[in-house]
This record gives structure tokens, sequence and C-alpha cells, in this order.
């Protein structure tokens, strides 16, 4: 065993794996979401996804401002220490390492599933979705745990693969729907129902907010990747401008497809829906192959972060076991023992989902909340002190780097904190428990050790 990973990523495999984590199911279905909750406005619809990027792009900046400067093991982790001391870069670590990334990991395992069991015309939430979900996890773990190079290369065909299908609609339902019409039709005839809420832009801000979600997920290879002084943040630049314009062009083209009111009819299914208009029936069959592409593609970019969880702050001589979690196997250049815990935790994850989320009746009670979404905004959170100390201590940095940028981000991650009391209210206060008890437990483990 050895201690230290090799540079063993080029920016190909960091660009995709900014884009590839992003990309995900979410796009797919988020369109017909946001249509509803408009009330099929259009212009309003496109002005939601530009916000959304826009609060992408800012954090992402900022991030890659600090990339420039700091590296070691775990991009998020390295900038909260340097930032605001090695407690708060172990609190940040160990909430990635133990909510953060398996939870996302097991919600991506279960919604590939989904639309697996979608293209078999099988139960999503029955036990062939969960078997299948499994399979995906462990498929996922064994695929970056043995052969980490062959991870990096799935996770840039898998990239490439699921734009195909963003681009064909963007460029040919654009073309079509101005051709018969549709295209203006859909943005001229302003609101066609009622919205779904009384702040129509903002409920649909905060659904294109999770679909922009992933990217941070990238620095935990920072210190795998070739020059990660230039690449990291070139990887966070182009992959974040490159995801914002491919949705909006994706969305406008959705809207040459088919009217506002059968897509927003057509619930989950509205984008086969569209594809089947545009490219036949068999079209919409290809679109779910490409969705499931698309979510193994991403599940693949999350298990990457989450195999390195512990070994991020074992590497720093903190957290549990330290001399455990930071060796490295010499034939796959893995941190094999953090991996086993990543994949253990996603499992625990999955089920707590499916038995909070995809039961008939809950097994949690009261403690039951979307696992998916509210972890996302818990890093949004954390990101704010680090924005505040990156303005107080970066003195090097020009107007626009050190103060500009960082107040922008701040007030980018304000929002979304305010934007996840206002979508999950009363949930709030009983992931609040479960997370204080987890990271309560991570300060007693550091501790100890101490």
């Amino acid at each position: 065993m050895e201690n230290e990973l090799q540079k063993k990523y080029g920016l190909l495999t960091a660009v995709a794996m900014v884009i590839g984590i992003v990309i995900g199911s979410g796009v797919f279905f988020k369109a017909e979401k946001i249509l509803v909750a408009t009330g099929g406005d259009l212009p309003l619809g496109i002005l939601a996804w530009i916000i959304g990027g826009i609060i992408m792009i800012v954090c992402a900046y900022v991030f890659a401002t600090m990339a420039t400067r700091y590296e070691k093991v775990n991009g998020i982790v390295d900038y909260a220490e340097v930032t605001l001391g090695s407690s708060y870069g172990y609190f940040i670590g160990w909430f990635m390492a133990t909510i953060y990334y398996p939870t996302l990991t097991s919600v991506l395992a279960w919604v590939s599933a989904r639309y697996t069991c979608v293209l078999l015309g099988w139960n999503i939430v029955g036990g062939e979705a969960m078997a299948i979900s499994g399979f995906f996890l462990v498929a996922s773990y064994a695929l970056n745990a043995l052969s980490p190079r062959l991870a990096g290369k799935f996770q840039v065909s898998t990239t490439m693969i699921k734009i195909i299908p963003l681009v064909l609609m963007a460029l040919v339902g654009t073309i079509v729907g101005l051709k018969n019409g549709i295209l203006i039709s859909n943005f001229t005839s302003g609101p066609i129902a009622n919205a779904t809420s009384s702040n129509p832009l903002f409920t649909a801000v905060v659904a294109t907010a999770f679909a922009y979600e992933g990217w941070i997920i990238a620095t935990s290879i920072n210190a795998e990747l070739k020059d990660a002084k230039r690449n990291l943040p070139r990887a966070l630049t182009f992959g974040t401008l490159f995801v914002v314009l491919i949705y909006i062009l994706y969305y406008t083209g959705l809207a040459g497809a088919v009217k506002n009111s059968i897509m927003m009819k057509g619930g989950e299914t509205g984008a086969k829906l569209a594809f089947s208009t545009v490219f036949s029936n068999a079209g919409g069959i290809v679109l779910f192959v490409f969705v499931v592409i698309s979510c193994l593609g991403t599940l693949n970019g999350l298990m990457l972060g989450c195999t390195r969880g512990l070994y991020s702050l074992a590497a720093r001589d903190m957290g549990p076991k330290p001399e455990v979690f930071k060796s490295i196997d010499k034939n796959t250049n893995m941190p094999t023992n953090s991996s086993i815990i990543g994949v253990l935790l996603s499992g625990v994850w999955l089920l707590y989902f499916y038995g909070a989320n995809l039961t008939p009746v809950s097994w949690f009670g009261p403690f039951s909340f979307d696992s998916s979404e509210l972890p996302i905004v818990t890093i949004y959170a954390m990101y704010i002190p680090i924005f505040i100390m990156m303005m107080a201590k970066e003195k090097s940095l020009s107007f626009f780097k050190r103060f500009l940028m960082p107040s922008l981000a701040v007030c980018a991650c304000v929002f979304m904190v305010i934007a996840a009391c206002y979508a999950h209210s009363k949930e709030i206060i009983f992931y609040l428990i479960i997370f204080c008890l987890i990271m309560a437990i991570g300060i007693i483990l550091n501790f100890r050790k101490k």
C-alpha cells in the first residue's frame, strides 16, 4: 500500500466530470416541471434557466479562482481549510463523505434504474427497480475501485453520448418549430394556465438550481489531475458555461417540437413525447436509452467522488482511523478502504431513500425528507463562510476576483438557502436533526483520535 494518488487524469476527464455530473436525468424532465410552474410562459421559463445557470457559474468561477492557488486533496476541503482552518475543512470533508456524496450517489443509482424500468415497462418503485439500483451501485463502485483509468474513460464517453439527444433536439426541434410556427406560438402565447405558485419565477429557478448541481464534485480529483492549478479552473469554467448553453438550447428545441399545453400534460414523459413527434416513435425509445446512459454517466462521476470521501480526511491525518483510510492500493492506485466505506454509505442512503420516499407509508415517519435535494442546499450554505473569508484573506487578487465575484456568490448561496426553506418547509427541521447527529459523530470520532 502507498499513501499518494498519482496524476492520472487530464483536462478532458475533468471537463467531462463537470458536464457529465451536472447533465444527468434532471434536464430531461425539469423542462415540463418548469413549464407547469410558470403556467406555460416559455420566456419566463428560459429566464429561470438563465438565473439558475448564473448561480452555478458565479460559484464555480470563485472556486476556479481558488483552484489556481491551492492544490492538495479534494478541492472543496482544501479551500475550506485554507480559508477557515483545519476544523472547518474537516467539518465539510466529513459532511461530503457521509452525507453529500453517498446521498446523491444512491439517488442516481435509483434514477438510473427508474429509467431502465420505464424502458422495459416495469414498476419504477417495485422490487425490480431496487434490484437494478443495487446492481448499478455495485457496478459503478467496481468500475472506479478496480480500474480508475477506465472509469475516467467511461466518464468521457458517457458525457459525449448524453450530449447527442440534447444537441439533436436543440437543432432539429428549433428548425421544425420555426417551420411549423409552433416555436413562435409558444414564445408569444404567454401564460396558458394558472401557475403552481404565487411566485412562478422563484419556483422555476428552484427547479433549475437542482438540475445544475454536481459541478463541485469535479474538485474531488484535483490531487489526481495533471497540472491541476491550470486544468481544474479551465474545467470548471468551460464545463459550467457549456451546461447553461446546452440547457437553454434544448429547452428552446422542446418548445419547437410540441405545444406548451401538450408538453405540460405529458408529465415526466413529455421529453419522450417531444422526441417521438420530431424523430418518430423509435426516436422516443432511443431517447430513453440515452437517458439511461446519461444517468449512468452521472452515477459514475458521483461514485468517483464518493470513493475518495474519507481519503480526503485521512490524507490530513483527520477523521476515524486515518492510517487505514489513507492507504492506496499499489495496483489500482485507489484508496481501497475509503472506497469500501463510500459504497457502504451509499447503500445505507439508498435504503433510506426507498423507505422515506418510495414506500406507500414512510418507514421513518416525520424524519422522511428528499435526500436528493436538501444535502445540496446544505453545501451551498457551507460555501458562504468560505467566500467571505476569501474576500478577507486573498489580498493579492484584483477587486473583481477578490470582492465582486465572491459577493455575488454569497448572494447566490443565500438565495439557494431561502429557496430550500420555501420549497421544503417543515422537512428541513427533521433533516437538520439527522444532519446534526451525523456531524456530531464525526466530531467525536476526530476528537477521540486526538
